[in-house]
Protein backbone atom coordinates (compact mmCIF):
# COMPACT_ATOMS: atom_id res chain seq x y z
CA UNK A 1 0.00 0.00 0.00
CA UNK A 2 1.45 3.42 -0.94
CA UNK A 3 2.34 5.89 1.79
CA UNK A 4 -0.09 8.79 1.69
CA UNK A 5 1.03 12.34 2.47
CA UNK A 6 -0.45 13.62 5.71
CA UNK A 7 -2.61 16.74 5.37
CA UNK A 8 -0.30 19.70 4.80
CA UNK A 9 -1.98 22.62 6.52
CA UNK A 10 -1.08 26.17 5.48
CA UNK A 11 0.12 28.64 8.07
CA UNK A 12 -2.72 30.61 9.63
CA UNK A 13 -3.15 34.06 8.16
CA UNK A 14 -2.82 37.16 10.32
CA UNK A 15 -4.54 40.50 10.03
CA UNK A 16 -2.73 42.57 7.43
CA UNK A 17 -1.24 39.58 5.59
CA UNK A 18 -0.94 39.85 1.82
CA UNK A 19 -3.49 37.95 -0.26
CA UNK A 20 -3.04 37.91 -4.04
CA UNK A 21 -5.91 37.54 -6.50
CA UNK A 22 -4.64 35.82 -9.62
CA UNK A 23 -5.88 34.05 -12.75
CA UNK A 24 -4.87 30.39 -12.59
CA UNK A 25 -7.45 29.48 -15.24
CA UNK A 26 -9.78 31.86 -17.06
CA UNK A 27 -8.95 35.47 -17.94
CA UNK A 28 -10.69 38.59 -16.70
CA UNK A 29 -13.35 39.41 -19.27
CA UNK A 30 -14.07 43.01 -20.28
CA UNK A 31 -16.76 44.42 -17.98
CA UNK A 32 -15.86 42.20 -15.01
CA UNK A 33 -13.71 44.88 -13.37
CA UNK A 34 -16.51 46.07 -11.02
CA UNK A 35 -17.09 42.50 -9.81
CA UNK A 36 -13.37 42.07 -9.18
CA UNK A 37 -13.22 45.36 -7.24
CA UNK A 38 -16.12 44.29 -5.05
CA UNK A 39 -14.48 40.89 -4.50
CA UNK A 40 -11.31 42.62 -3.36
CA UNK A 41 -13.38 44.63 -0.89
CA UNK A 42 -14.74 41.41 0.65
CA UNK A 43 -11.21 40.08 1.16
CA UNK A 44 -10.24 43.39 2.73
CA UNK A 45 -13.21 43.08 5.09
CA UNK A 46 -11.60 39.86 6.30
CA UNK A 47 -8.62 41.94 7.43
CA UNK A 48 -6.14 41.20 4.63
CA UNK A 49 -4.08 43.36 2.32
CA UNK A 50 -5.01 42.49 -1.25
CA UNK A 51 -2.98 42.71 -4.43
CA UNK A 52 -4.35 41.88 -7.87
CA UNK A 53 -1.85 40.11 -10.08
CA UNK A 54 -0.95 41.68 -13.45
CA UNK A 55 -2.17 38.49 -15.15
CA UNK A 56 -5.72 39.47 -14.11
CA UNK A 57 -6.19 41.81 -17.04
CA UNK A 58 -8.67 41.78 -19.95
CA UNK A 59 -5.75 42.55 -22.26
CA UNK A 60 -4.02 39.31 -21.20
CA UNK A 61 -5.45 36.41 -23.12
CA UNK A 62 -4.68 33.24 -24.96
CA UNK A 63 -7.82 31.70 -26.38
CA UNK A 64 -10.03 31.07 -23.32
CA UNK A 65 -7.16 31.42 -20.84
CA UNK A 66 -5.27 34.15 -19.02
CA UNK A 67 -2.05 32.97 -20.65
CA UNK A 68 -0.18 29.95 -21.95
CA UNK A 69 0.26 27.01 -19.57
CA UNK A 70 3.87 28.07 -19.02
CA UNK A 71 2.86 31.66 -18.26
CA UNK A 72 0.16 30.55 -15.82
CA UNK A 73 2.55 28.16 -14.08
CA UNK A 74 5.24 30.85 -13.84
CA UNK A 75 2.75 33.24 -12.26
CA UNK A 76 1.51 30.66 -9.75
CA UNK A 77 5.01 29.45 -8.91
CA UNK A 78 6.14 33.02 -8.30
CA UNK A 79 3.35 33.46 -5.77
CA UNK A 80 4.11 30.12 -4.13
CA UNK A 81 7.78 31.09 -3.74
CA UNK A 82 7.19 34.65 -2.50
CA UNK A 83 7.32 34.63 1.32
CA UNK A 84 5.29 37.84 1.52
CA UNK A 85 2.31 36.23 -0.22
CA UNK A 86 0.29 34.37 2.41
CA UNK A 87 -2.75 33.25 0.39
CA UNK A 88 -3.77 32.92 -3.26
CA UNK A 89 -7.31 33.51 -4.51
CA UNK A 90 -8.52 32.62 -8.01
CA UNK A 91 -10.43 35.45 -9.63
CA UNK A 92 -12.56 32.95 -11.59
CA UNK A 93 -12.68 29.34 -12.80
CA UNK A 94 -12.36 28.36 -16.44
CA UNK A 95 -11.02 25.59 -18.65
CA UNK A 96 -7.23 25.66 -18.43
CA UNK A 97 -5.85 24.33 -15.15
CA UNK A 98 -5.20 20.87 -16.61
CA UNK A 99 -2.61 22.36 -18.96
CA UNK A 100 0.01 23.22 -16.34
CA UNK A 101 -0.44 20.79 -13.44
CA UNK A 102 2.90 19.20 -14.32
CA UNK A 103 4.64 22.59 -14.12
CA UNK A 104 3.67 23.52 -10.55
CA UNK A 105 6.56 23.78 -8.08
CA UNK A 106 5.63 21.11 -5.55
CA UNK A 107 8.74 21.74 -3.47
CA UNK A 108 7.67 25.36 -2.99
CA UNK A 109 4.33 24.13 -1.65
CA UNK A 110 6.02 21.71 0.73
CA UNK A 111 8.40 24.43 1.93
CA UNK A 112 5.74 27.09 2.50
CA UNK A 113 2.16 25.81 2.18
CA UNK A 114 -0.35 28.59 1.55
CA UNK A 115 -4.14 28.62 1.28
CA UNK A 116 -5.30 28.48 -2.32
CA UNK A 117 -8.96 29.47 -2.70
CA UNK A 118 -11.26 28.76 -5.61
CA UNK A 119 -13.76 26.35 -7.09
CA UNK A 120 -14.91 25.06 -10.49
CA UNK A 121 -11.79 24.46 -12.65
CA UNK A 122 -9.65 25.24 -9.60
CA UNK A 123 -10.82 21.86 -8.23
CA UNK A 124 -8.15 20.32 -10.45
CA UNK A 125 -5.48 22.34 -8.65
CA UNK A 126 -6.79 21.51 -5.18
CA UNK A 127 -7.08 17.79 -5.84
CA UNK A 128 -3.81 17.40 -7.75
CA UNK A 129 -1.78 19.27 -5.13
CA UNK A 130 -3.48 17.34 -2.35
CA UNK A 131 -2.62 14.09 -4.11
CA UNK A 132 1.04 15.05 -4.56
CA UNK A 133 1.79 17.00 -1.38
CA UNK A 134 -1.16 16.63 0.99
CA UNK A 135 -1.87 20.38 0.70
CA UNK A 136 -5.15 21.42 2.27
CA UNK A 137 -6.77 23.39 -0.56
CA UNK A 138 -9.89 25.46 -0.03
CA UNK A 139 -12.91 24.76 -2.20
CA UNK A 140 -14.16 28.29 -1.61
CA UNK A 141 -15.38 31.32 -3.45
CA UNK A 142 -13.63 33.07 -6.33
CA UNK A 143 -13.08 36.81 -6.37
CA UNK A 144 -15.25 37.94 -9.29
CA UNK A 145 -18.39 35.85 -9.57
CA UNK A 146 -18.17 34.66 -5.97
CA UNK A 147 -17.20 37.44 -3.59
CA UNK A 148 -17.97 40.12 -6.18
CA UNK A 149 -21.33 38.89 -7.46
CA UNK A 150 -23.02 36.01 -5.61
CA UNK A 151 -22.30 37.46 -2.19
CA UNK A 152 -24.33 40.51 -3.24
CA UNK A 153 -27.02 39.16 -5.58
CA UNK A 154 -27.97 35.94 -3.79
CA UNK A 155 -27.78 36.90 -0.11
CA UNK A 156 -28.29 39.90 2.13
CA UNK A 157 -25.85 41.85 4.30
CA UNK A 158 -26.50 39.66 7.34
CA UNK A 159 -25.40 36.56 5.41
CA UNK A 160 -22.41 38.41 3.95
CA UNK A 161 -21.27 39.34 7.44
CA UNK A 162 -21.76 35.75 8.59
CA UNK A 163 -19.64 34.49 5.70
CA UNK A 164 -16.92 37.10 6.24
CA UNK A 165 -16.68 35.95 9.85
CA UNK A 166 -16.63 32.28 8.84
CA UNK A 167 -13.90 32.71 6.20
CA UNK A 168 -11.84 34.82 8.59
CA UNK A 169 -12.04 32.17 11.32
CA UNK A 170 -11.25 29.30 8.95
CA UNK A 171 -8.20 31.09 7.52
CA UNK A 172 -6.81 32.69 10.70
CA UNK A 173 -7.68 30.37 13.60
CA UNK A 174 -5.93 27.06 14.21
CA UNK A 175 -9.07 25.63 15.76
CA UNK A 176 -11.94 23.49 14.55
CA UNK A 177 -14.58 25.79 12.99
CA UNK A 178 -17.46 23.47 13.96
CA UNK A 179 -20.86 23.48 12.27
CA UNK A 180 -21.04 25.39 8.99
CA UNK A 181 -23.96 27.85 8.86
CA UNK A 182 -26.73 26.96 6.42
CA UNK A 183 -28.46 29.65 4.43
CA UNK A 184 -31.20 27.59 2.82
CA UNK A 185 -32.74 24.25 3.72
CA UNK A 186 -30.40 21.32 3.29
CA UNK A 187 -31.92 18.01 2.26
CA UNK A 188 -31.32 14.51 3.61
CA UNK A 189 -31.40 12.21 0.58
CA UNK A 190 -30.24 9.26 2.66
CA UNK A 191 -30.11 9.21 6.48
CA UNK A 192 -27.16 8.65 8.73
CA UNK A 193 -24.02 10.24 10.09
CA UNK A 194 -20.38 9.85 9.13
CA UNK A 195 -16.99 11.36 9.88
CA UNK A 196 -14.00 11.51 7.58
CA UNK A 197 -11.68 13.77 5.61
CA UNK A 198 -13.31 16.04 3.03
CA UNK A 199 -12.48 15.17 -0.58
CA UNK A 200 -14.12 16.61 -3.65
CA UNK A 201 -14.95 19.57 -5.83
CA UNK A 202 -16.51 19.95 -9.26
CA UNK A 203 -17.61 16.42 -10.17
CA UNK A 204 -16.55 16.38 -13.81
CA UNK A 205 -13.09 17.74 -12.91
CA UNK A 206 -12.61 15.05 -10.27
CA UNK A 207 -13.42 12.39 -12.87
CA UNK A 208 -11.03 14.02 -15.37
CA UNK A 209 -8.20 14.14 -12.87
CA UNK A 210 -8.55 10.47 -11.96
CA UNK A 211 -7.46 9.58 -15.50
CA UNK A 212 -4.09 11.31 -15.03
CA UNK A 213 -0.88 10.80 -13.08
CA UNK A 214 -2.21 13.41 -10.61
CA UNK A 215 -5.11 11.19 -9.59
CA UNK A 216 -5.93 10.81 -5.93
CA UNK A 217 -4.81 7.37 -4.76
CA UNK A 218 -7.71 5.04 -4.02
CA UNK A 219 -6.76 5.08 -0.34
CA UNK A 220 -7.49 8.82 -0.20
CA UNK A 221 -11.17 7.94 -0.40
CA UNK A 222 -11.13 5.46 2.49
CA UNK A 223 -13.67 6.73 5.02
CA UNK A 224 -13.85 10.10 3.25
CA UNK A 225 -16.75 12.51 3.02
CA UNK A 226 -17.07 13.03 -0.72
CA UNK A 227 -18.45 16.45 -1.62
CA UNK A 228 -19.28 17.57 -5.13
CA UNK A 229 -21.26 20.03 -7.21
CA UNK A 230 -22.00 20.32 -10.89
CA UNK A 231 -22.81 22.95 -13.49
CA UNK A 232 -24.23 22.94 -17.00
CA UNK A 233 -24.69 19.19 -17.24
CA UNK A 234 -27.70 16.95 -17.88
CA UNK A 235 -28.37 14.37 -15.19
CA UNK A 236 -27.46 11.65 -17.70
CA UNK A 237 -23.86 12.94 -17.70
CA UNK A 238 -23.82 13.06 -13.90
CA UNK A 239 -25.16 9.50 -13.81
CA UNK A 240 -22.23 8.41 -15.99
CA UNK A 241 -19.65 10.32 -13.94
CA UNK A 242 -20.95 8.78 -10.72
CA UNK A 243 -20.80 5.34 -12.30
CA UNK A 244 -17.20 6.11 -13.22
CA UNK A 245 -16.53 6.60 -9.50
CA UNK A 246 -18.47 3.45 -8.70
CA UNK A 247 -16.52 1.32 -11.18
CA UNK A 248 -13.21 2.69 -9.87
CA UNK A 249 -14.21 1.67 -6.34
CA UNK A 250 -14.57 5.19 -4.91
CA UNK A 251 -18.19 4.80 -3.85
CA UNK A 252 -17.34 1.62 -1.94
CA UNK A 253 -14.66 3.44 0.06
CA UNK A 254 -16.37 6.70 1.10
CA UNK A 255 -18.26 7.14 4.37
CA UNK A 256 -20.65 9.88 3.29
CA UNK A 257 -21.63 12.21 0.47
CA UNK A 258 -22.39 15.94 0.42
CA UNK A 259 -23.89 17.54 -2.69
CA UNK A 260 -23.90 21.25 -3.39
CA UNK A 261 -26.52 23.37 -5.11
CA UNK A 262 -26.65 22.33 -8.78
CA UNK A 263 -26.51 25.00 -11.46
CA UNK A 264 -28.07 24.43 -14.89
CA UNK A 265 -28.38 20.70 -14.25
CA UNK A 266 -31.10 19.51 -16.58
CA UNK A 267 -33.38 16.64 -15.49
CA UNK A 268 -34.24 13.84 -17.84
CA UNK A 269 -37.76 14.53 -19.07
CA UNK A 270 -38.48 11.44 -21.16
CA UNK A 271 -41.19 8.89 -20.50
CA UNK A 272 -39.45 7.92 -17.25
CA UNK A 273 -38.38 11.32 -15.84
CA UNK A 274 -35.46 11.58 -13.45
CA UNK A 275 -33.94 14.41 -11.44
CA UNK A 276 -30.62 14.69 -9.64
CA UNK A 277 -31.87 12.98 -6.48
CA UNK A 278 -33.15 9.95 -8.38
CA UNK A 279 -29.91 9.66 -10.34
CA UNK A 280 -27.68 9.85 -7.25
CA UNK A 281 -29.66 7.26 -5.31
CA UNK A 282 -29.84 5.00 -8.34
CA UNK A 283 -26.04 4.89 -8.65
CA UNK A 284 -25.48 4.49 -4.91
CA UNK A 285 -27.84 1.52 -4.84
CA UNK A 286 -27.78 -0.31 -1.50
CA UNK A 287 -24.79 1.56 -0.09
CA UNK A 288 -25.98 2.79 3.29
CA UNK A 289 -24.06 6.04 3.46
CA UNK A 290 -25.57 9.38 4.50
CA UNK A 291 -26.27 11.80 1.67
CA UNK A 292 -26.77 15.50 2.45
CA UNK A 293 -27.78 17.69 -0.50
CA UNK A 294 -28.52 21.30 -1.47
CA UNK A 295 -25.63 22.40 0.75
CA UNK A 296 -24.36 25.96 0.25
CA UNK A 297 -21.58 25.53 -2.30
CA UNK A 298 -21.38 25.44 -6.07
CA UNK A 299 -21.87 27.74 -9.05
CA UNK A 300 -25.17 29.18 -7.87
CA UNK A 301 -24.50 29.98 -4.22
CA UNK A 302 -22.06 31.80 -2.00
CA UNK A 303 -19.69 28.97 -1.15
CA UNK A 304 -19.06 27.70 2.32
CA UNK A 305 -15.31 27.04 2.65
CA UNK A 306 -14.58 23.32 2.38
CA UNK A 307 -10.91 22.48 3.14
CA UNK A 308 -9.78 19.31 1.40
CA UNK A 309 -8.24 16.72 3.70
CA UNK A 310 -9.75 18.17 6.89
CA UNK A 311 -11.98 15.84 8.89
CA UNK A 312 -15.66 16.68 8.84
CA UNK A 313 -18.91 15.24 10.10
CA UNK A 314 -21.95 14.95 7.87
CA UNK A 315 -25.17 14.37 9.80
CA UNK A 316 -27.99 13.92 7.33
CA UNK A 317 -30.51 13.25 10.11
CA UNK A 318 -29.96 16.72 11.56
CA UNK A 319 -28.92 18.28 8.23
CA UNK A 320 -25.57 19.55 9.44
CA UNK A 321 -22.01 19.61 8.13
CA UNK A 322 -19.24 20.35 10.63
CA UNK A 323 -15.48 20.85 10.35
CA UNK A 324 -13.89 18.83 13.14
CA UNK A 325 -10.30 20.02 12.69
CA UNK A 326 -8.55 23.28 11.92
CA UNK A 327 -7.74 23.99 8.28
CA UNK A 328 -4.61 25.99 9.14
CA UNK A 329 -1.78 25.72 11.63
CA UNK A 330 0.02 28.20 13.89
CA UNK A 331 3.37 26.47 13.44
Amino acid sequence: MPTLPTPLRPRALRSGDLVVVTAPSGRLEPGEEPLLARGVEILERMGFRVRVSPIVDPARRRWWASGTPAEQADELNGLLRDPEVRAIVAHTGGQTTMGYLDLVDLDAIRADPKPILGYSDISLLHLALHAKTGLVGFHADIATYGFGRDWYTLVDEARRSELVDLYTRVLTKAEAPGALPANGTWEAWRPGRARGPLVGGLLNRLVQLQATSFALPAERFDGAVLFWEEVDRPVSRIWNDLHNLRLSGVLDRIAGMVIGIPSDVAPYEGGDPAGLREVVLDVLGPRGIPVLAQVDFGHNSPNLPLPIGVRAEVDADHRTLSLLEPAVTDS
